[in-house]
């Protein structure tokens, strides 16, 4: 994929692309990055992290086509990361694309070969439209996994079976021209086989200079600096067959290990709903025991109000036992006796009341009738709420005088249950 018209790409300069990652992250409107804002300074710590551990892997930003056909605007790191194979530094030509979801999942990479390179098939890590799917890849963590660990990652896994290699192509010019690199190998030697490729050219940016032996061919029209590397050398069977065990033992490691991963997941997620419903019980449980110890104090207060109650009936009939044998020739009006004076103050009070409440009634009908004339009934009903109010106010501070003396007494009372 290849950086739009007009995309900016930064210079190789430290400093600049500091300046570019900062303005094209800064960007809002319909030209802004898809990344959400609280995670656009790590992206670009991670970016320039990269760039100072490889400066061939320069940030830019391009446009990345989905499987749906959907277009969108996103950062790349474009260069080439260092492998080791058999004691030689190749350099294989990758892009990291840093999706809409980066960093809290991993970016897509892909191996970039040249015109005069192919993509190893089968490879292990590598399919055949150069997508990589290593290890770190798939065991992505966020925050923890960055782009320098991935490069490292990537360097390592090239290392044992590298993804790319040259294809021959047919000399045009039988005559080759002089080389004044005094490392440079004659191309009659060969290139490295399928079996045992690996890349190594360098980026156009940078001057030339003694490189390592390169598994590319001699040519190419794009002005790379490639050196033919030594003729291949036939493997021992007995090594090939160990580093193929290996590898089998690493994917089937790995298999197992993904197999592993997903039924402990499972289990914890089990584990993890069991505890939020135990949790919920708790809760209704803890709620459930304090209703009851409030309706348990409630209880105990109406038990003390019963037992005193008891005790001052209990005490009424001894005192009244008495009285009722003459029970038959008393009055009615008699048969109650006041206990004190604020009673019978409270008692006349509330007789009176419900006298004048009586009698308001019979001149509410008297005047609907038309018995009474209705001047004399107002002036009757202004004389007889006025002596209601006063009647009611005297019964409300006789009500409120008993109150207090009643407290009084319980509290008395229950000095003797507690002792």
């Amino acid at each position: 994929m290849v950086p739009p018209p007009g995309s900016p790409s930064p210079p190789p300069n430290s400093q600049f692309t500091q300046q570019f990652l900062s303005s094209v992250l800064s960007q809002r409107g319909p030209s802004a990055l898809p990344y959400t804002e609280d995670v656009k300074w790590l992206i670009r710590q991670h970016l320039l992290s990269l760039n100072d551990a490889y400066p061939s892997l320069q940030p830019k930003t391009a446009t990345f086509t989905h499987n749906d056909g959907r277009t969108v605007n996103l950062l790349q790191a474009d260069g080439t990361v260092p492998m080791i194979f058999q004691d030689v530094t190749y350099n294989i030509p990758i892009v990291m694309w840093l999706m809409e979801s980066y960093p809290r999942h991993a970016p897509l990479v892909f191996v970039n070969p040249t015109r005069d390179m192919i993509i190893k098939r089968p490879h292990s890590f590598v399919n055949p439209s150069g997508m990589v799917s290593i290890p770190y890849l798939q065991n992505w963590i966020y925050p923890s996994s960055n782009l320098v660990d991935l490069a490292r990652n990537l360097s390592h896994f090239f290392g044992r079976d590298p993804p790319l290699y040259s294809q021959r192509r047919p000399n045009p010019n039988p005559n080759p021209n002089p080389n004044p690199n005094p490392n440079y190998v004659p191309p009659n030697h060969g290139v490295i086989s399928s079996n045992s490729s690996s890349v190594g050219s360098s980026r156009p940016a940078i001057p030339p200079r003694n490189y390592p032996p390169s598994p590319y061919g001699s040519g190419s029209s794009s002005g790379r600096i490639q050196v033919q590397p030594p003729a291949a050398r036939a493997e021992d069977p007995a090594e090939v067959f160990k580093r193929n065990a290996i590898n089998k033992l690493v994917e089937s490691v790995h298999s197992d290990f993904g197999v592993m991963r997903k039924n402990r997941e499972a289990e914890m997620e089990g584990l993890f709903n069991a505890q939020a419903v135990l949790r919920q019980r708790e809760d209704q449980i803890s709620k459930g025991l304090r209703e009851m110890n409030n309706e348990k104090e409630g209880l105990e207060q109406q038990l003390q109000m019963v037992l005193m109650n008891s005790d001052v009936l209990e005490g009424w009939l001894r005192d009244n036992e008495g009285k009722m044998v003459n029970m038959g020739n008393m009055d009615v009006d008699e048969i109650f006796d006041h206990c004190d004076p604020l009673s019978k103050q409270m008692l006349d009070s509330t007789a009176s009341d419900l006298a004048i409440e009586d009698v308001v009634y019979a001149l509410d009908k008297a005047a609907q009738e038309g018995s009474i004339p209705f001047d004399q009934y107002l002036r009757n009903v202004r004389l007889l709420s006025r002596e209601q109010f006063f009647h009611r106010a005297t019964s409300s501070k006789v009500r409120a005088a008993q109150m207090q003396a009643q407290v009084t007494n319980m509290a008395a009372r229950m000095s003797q249950y507690v002792g």
